[in-house]
């Protein structure tokens, strides 16, 4: 019995203390979750033994058949993202920011719930609804109108009233959720049935929507609330937010009657605080509430910010936490090389799943937080979805003695060291370096590096870069792993028999059996199925080539970017930084990034062992004309990123020094013309003789690029150049993308929305409001077959 008083007393004071933190203090040290699991302990204990209570017990308080897939849909009103607010300081930041920006005191917005669940955009024509499309890229989605037919709260006809203007298109913004109530009966049906339940209603609603057969999505119980509006015509638009939820609600659409209207800061954090104690009670999940600036003239006056509106904020709640043990740091190497902690954990639930690793960020990250093996930790879903270590919970850290203390006050250390990221990367040996700087550190191994090697293989063979169709991560493990392939050229050089080789050894290894084997066969299709999309990936776009190579910074417009102005991959895997940096949207890191992966010699073996191997860019062309003004001498000194050397002072060193190789051989006394911390700089910069190298190799190479300059009369005009066009509906043949690389190719331009100044639409089965745009404005209207008999030949 002495134990269980002792224990009955631990219980108490851990309780108190966790009491004490949370509510007078304001600094809790541990989730909610822990203290409720050590109260119930307490409460199974003192129910067991009553004679356990105390009357400081904490205790003692009163208190259809199925589709192959889904068809895209490219949103006429792109579907943006939110930008975010964790803290009080962030909203007021917000209403300081709208109000700024409109020179008005005060803003009225319209907030609401900020629902966990699948984003949804319902077009009606003529009050009957005819199509819902998922948010997908944000630009374009999954067509799930057959699916979104079945959910019961969703109009299939909006309600009129006689005498009030009705739309004849309304593109309504909303979410799919699945209640609470409704997720507990489906995993009991679930379990009921055997089969796997799902982690947490935003998933069983998303899993419930993408259902190929619409039959599945009958039998889930999904609900819909409207917040927004992308497009409306025929009728009058209200002027505010809040007004055009009154109207849906008129119109027979679900809107959230959390919703609300207020007034300035204050206002928000009030509606943030008062439905966060209302959030346990609600029948749906939310992780924040949303605020609108609610007048449509101020959200336009305000316009957008990237890819998210300067009107609108999403306040998001605590994410979930859970308490749990460090089994182990280890570190993970990604492509580029990137070493990142990661802490294994003892498995907890937390935010629907269970958990076992968390991210530690960086070794200043794991410093700074002090992580050792063993501590007991606070693990959260960082926005609800990548695991992350928050804190140590000190107390419980595990202790050694040693000498020095005496025996009431014992000397004690922790029993583990605090950590040190590992001098050699764990994967191949090679030494890790951190750039001044920088807080991720990177293995140096490069393509001699397996981590690095096959995740270089996996984004080289990826559909957006090489486009190698079934080559996926199974089998690049197992092509790496045994020995088949050393770099991306190796691909190239794969025989049948290697394939089927691997195979077998990776069988083998894994104790597998395969029934074809069984039976006496060899399946060989699957072989010759990535033979054949090895051998058609060998002639990509140039820039295609570019980005899979995979040069850190470089992602897809970047490589568009590269290709089209320097035409050719001769040019690009030898242009210096400074070229670099005077291409648009370029900056000095990401030149610099360029100009570094190409300067390495390794590299541009892989790159010949590429075209060696028969790989070569399709459509190269001569540089863009447009370069003979970018690389003009004062640009280009400019971007040599001299010390205080600025635009403007760029263009004085050129009225002395006409040429970059006249500066290379500069006379020091004629820079006493420019300013002379100026002249100091530069003369400084010029001290070192490998800028002076610099310079020399810069020059000749501009000299050889520009004598690759088609002359002006030279420049080939396509058949589009000059006429934009604009592209809607679903075409018989030609994507979305097709069109408008052929579009592209002959000199147009592809916009995404009709006006004046549009020239052409194109359009294709089922075209909406842009195509009924084109023809109140008279422009012409092609079909696909008048717009391939446009092109030449």
């Amino acid at each position: 019995m002495t134990q269980l008083t002792e224990q009955a007393a631990q219980l108490r004071r851990l309780l108190h203390q966790y009491a004490h933190e949370y509510y007078v203090l304001d600094n809790p040290t541990v989730p909610d979750a822990e203290y409720d699991r050590l109260f119930r302990q307490l409460q199974a204990l003192e129910m067991a033994h009553p004679e356990l209570i105390t009357l400081d017990s904490p205790t003692q308080r009163v208190g259809g058949a199925p589709l192959p897939e889904f068809a895209a849909v490219a949103h006429r009103v792109p579907m943006l993202s939110l930008n975010n607010a964790f803290e009080d300081e962030d909203v007021e930041s917000f209403d300081r920011r709208v109000r700024e920006g409109l020179g008005i005191n005060e803003v009225f917005y319209d907030v609401g719930p900020k629902f966990d669940g699948l984003a949804m955009s319902l077009t009606y024509e003529n009050g009957v609804l005819v199509q819902a499309a998922t948010r997908g890229d944000g630009a374009t989605g999954e067509d799930v109108t057959r699916n979104v037919r079945t959910i019961n709260a969703i109009p299939l006809r909006l309600q009129q009233k006689e005498g009030v203007p009705f739309p004849t298109l309304l593109e309504v913004r909303g979410e799919v959720l699945m209640f609470k109530k409704d997720f507990d009966r489906l995993n009991e049906d679930q379990v009921a049935k055997g089969q796997k339940t799902f982690a947490n209603p935003r998933n069983a609603a998303a899993g419930s929507l993408r259902q190929l057969d619409s039959r599945i999505t009958a039998s889930r119980r999904l609900a819909f609330f409207a917040y927004g509006i992308a497009t409306c015509e025929g009728a009058p638009l209200p002027a505010t937010q809040s007004a055009v939820m009154d109207w849906y609600a008129e119109l027979g659409l679900p809107v959230c009657k959390e919703r609300d209207r207020v007034q300035g800061a204050q206002g928000l954090l009030a509606y943030y605080q008062r439905i966060g104690e209302k959030r346990p009670g609600l029948p749906y999940e939310i992780d924040g509430v949303v605020y609108k600036v609610d007048s449509f003239a101020q959200q336009e006056e305000l316009g957008f910010v990237s890819r998210a509106p300067r009107w609108a904020i999403a306040h998001k709640y605590p994410a979930q936490e859970a308490l749990t043990v460090v089994d182990a740091i280890d570190v993970q190497v990604g492509r580029t090389g990137a070493i990142t902690p990661v802490a294994r954990l003892q498995p907890v639930f937390v935010g629907g799943v269970t958990v076992t690793n968390a991210t530690l960020h960086n070794e200043d990250e794991v410093r700074r937080k002090d992580v050792r093996v063993g501590d007991t930790v606070v693990v959260r879903r960082a926005g609800d979805v990548i695991p992350e270590v928050v804190s140590v919970v000190l107390e419980r850290r595990p202790m050694v003695e040693q000498p020095g203390g005496d025996l009431f006050n014992p000397q004690q250390v922790p029993r583990e060291p605090a950590y040190s990221l590992p001098k050699t990367c764990p994967v191949c040996g090679s030494h890790v370096v951190r750039e001044e700087g920088e807080a991720i550190a990177r293995c140096s191994g490069g393509l001699f590096c397996s981590a690095q090697r096959k995740e270089a293989i996996w984004h080289f063979a990826g559909r957006r870069a090489m486009d190698i169709d079934g080559l996926g991560g199974r089998y690049i493990d197992n092509l790496v792993e045994l020995d088949y392939v050393h770099g991306v050229a190796d691909l190239y050089r794969l025989k049948l028999d290697d394939f089927l080789e691997m195979k077998r050894r990776a069988d083998e290894r894994d104790g597998v059996t395969p029934e074809t084997v069984a039976q006496g066969k060899v399946a060989t299709k699957w072989a010759e199925n990535l033979l054949e999309a090895i051998e058609a990936s060998k002639n990509p776009p140039l820039a295609r080539l570019l980005f899979a190579l995979g040069v850190r910074h470089v992602g897809e417009s970047t490589a568009k970017t590269l290709a089209d102005w320097l035409g050719s991959l001769a040019f690009v895997r030898h242009a210096p930084a400074a070229v670099l940096r005077v291409l648009p949207d370029i900056g000095g890191t990401v030149a610099d990034s360029i100009a570094d992966f190409f300067a390495e010699p390794k590299n541009q073996k892989a790159l010949d062992d590429l075209l060696d191997a028969g790989v070569q860019p399709v459509a190269e062309h001569a540089p863009n004309p447009s370069l003979r003004e970018k690389l003009e001498t004062a640009s280009l000194l400019a971007a040599l990123e001299i010390p205080r050397l600025t635009a403007t002072r760029a263009k004085q060193l050129v009225a002395i020094f006409p040429s970059v190789v006249d500066l290379a051989h500069a006379d020091p006394g004629k820079l006493a013309a420019l300013p002379a911390d100026i002249a100091t700089s530069v003369q400084q910069w010029l001290a070192d003789d490998g800028n002076k190298t610099h310079l020399a190799e810069l020059d000749a190479w501009c000299t050889t690029l520009l004598t690759a300059l088609p002359e002006e009369s030279e420049v080939v005009q396509g058949v589009f150049t000059g006429k934009t066009f604009v592209l809607t509906g679903t075409l018989p043949t030609l994507s979305r993308d097709d069109a408008k690389a052929l579009i592209e190719a002959q000199g147009g331009k592809v916009s995404g929305s009709v006006s004046k100044k549009t020239d052409v639409v194109v359009a294709g089965a089922e075209a909406g409001s842009k195509l009924a745009k084109a023809e109140e404005l008279g422009v012409a209207i092609w079909d696909e077959a008048q717009l391939l008999a446009a092109l030449p030949g």
